[in-house]
């Protein structure tokens, strides 16, 4: 089978090299993670909400999980097709360290299969189909200490699918002081995610829509696991914020935007940040315009008037929703170019003009 190159997605902002895979490398297979032995050399996947039941040789939804006579087995244990680091604020994660370096890591998969999937090429891709290296968990770990990053991002594709790698990187990296944080589709199971919350510090979770028809036709996937799983984070103390892409004519109604605001209003709290997203051409929706402004403006001000405190616009450079208000005197308390920082304004996580604490890690 031929194999992809392994693609690194950066952009004009972005502040360092990047590592890149040179070789296709053997896979070290490792047993999963949360999965039961069912009879005639069956399994059953418990990692996510899917829960395939797969036969010997089969592999589940994500293609990274395979059955091997009765053993559940994960082709992406150390395998990254994507090293670099990135400004957090890429993650997006505007409350959490703002300008620190996140080193930042994906491995093949996805258990979702979102039409306008930015980084398809990787995401959508079996492990063996697309050039990778070889770096166990502790090699992983003295990489991202030589950079001098002191945050790991695990990100660009889904890592639940990737569990069992990111739960030992995890591990290893928070003994050595470095911050995890994942972007996530939040398409997982809830014990395997309450156990990843004993070393996660933040999460930008993909809510994608607020309808089950949205994300059956658009994603196949469903919304349900993805509102508990934010109700997990949130009650297990990681630092959350949500990311909704937008896109025109599909999930930009704002009757539904409104009940999904209220619903995080509600189960998360008001100060969790919001970014809206803009959509740009990308995967099985190149047909699709891209967002326009005032639609993200109107979601921005739905938001908003339903109570949240720090909502932002993303993927439109330079547009004022990039900057955090202070929800109090609504002076900026952080300005942004981009994924640039040029200015913070905080005393001890407050605002520096008025002494309102704003919701976030700071130090």
């Amino acid at each position: 089978m031929k194999k992809l190159p392994g693609l690194l997605f950066l952009c004009a902002l972005c502040l360092a090299s990047v590592i890149v895979p040179v070789a296709a490398a053997e896979n070290p297979a490792r047993e999963a993670s949360f999965y039961e032995k069912l009879s005639n050399n069956q399994v059953q996947c418990h990692l996510c909400p899917w829960e395939c039941v797969l036969s010997s040789g089969k592999r589940g939804i994500c293609g990274v999980r395979e059955n091997r006579t009765g053993t559940l087995y994960s082709l992406s244990y150390g395998q990254p097709v994507s090293l670099h680091i990135d400004p957090i604020e890429k993650k997006p994660l505007f409350h959490f360290l703002p300008g620190a370096n996140a080193f930042s890591i994906a491995t093949a998969g996805c258990n979702l299969k979102c039409g306008f999937c930015q980084n398809w090429e990787i995401s959508q891709a079996r492990p063996e189909e697309i050039v990778s290296q070889t770096i166990l968990p502790s090699e992983l770990v003295d990489k991202v200490q030589a950079s001098g990053a002191y945050v790991l991002a695990y990100t660009y594709t889904e890592p639940t699918v990737f569990y069992e790698y990111m739960l030992e990187i995890a591990a290893l990296a928070k003994g050595r002081g470095i911050r995890n944080v994942m972007h996530s589709n939040g398409f997982i199971q809830v014990s395997p995610l309450e156990q990843l919350t004993r070393y996660l510090d933040a999460a930008n979770i993909d809510l994608k829509g607020f309808s089950e028809d949205y994300y059956k036709r658009t994603c196949q996937g469903r919304l349900a696991p993805v509102l508990e799983s934010l109700k997990v984070l949130r009650r297990k103390g990681v630092h959350l914020e949500i990311t909704n892409l937008v896109l025109p004519g599909y999930n930009d109604d704002p009757a539904q935007i409104t009940r999904m605001c209220l619903w995080i209003k509600e189960n998360l709290g008001a100060e969790t940040p919001v970014h809206f997203s803009r959509f740009h051409p990308m995967y099985k929706l190149i047909a699709l315009q891209p967002t326009p402004v005032q639609t993200l403006e109107r979601a921005r001000q739905i938001a908003m008037d339903c109570g949240l405190k720090y909502v932002y616009i993303g993927n439109v450079p330079g547009h004022p929703a990039e900057n955090t208000y202070c929800p109090r005197c609504r002076k900026k308390v952080i300005e942004r170019a981009g994924y640039i920082v040029s200015a913070v304004h905080l005393k001890a996580g407050a605002c520096s003009f008025c002494n309102e604490p704003i919701e976030g890690v700071w130090e």
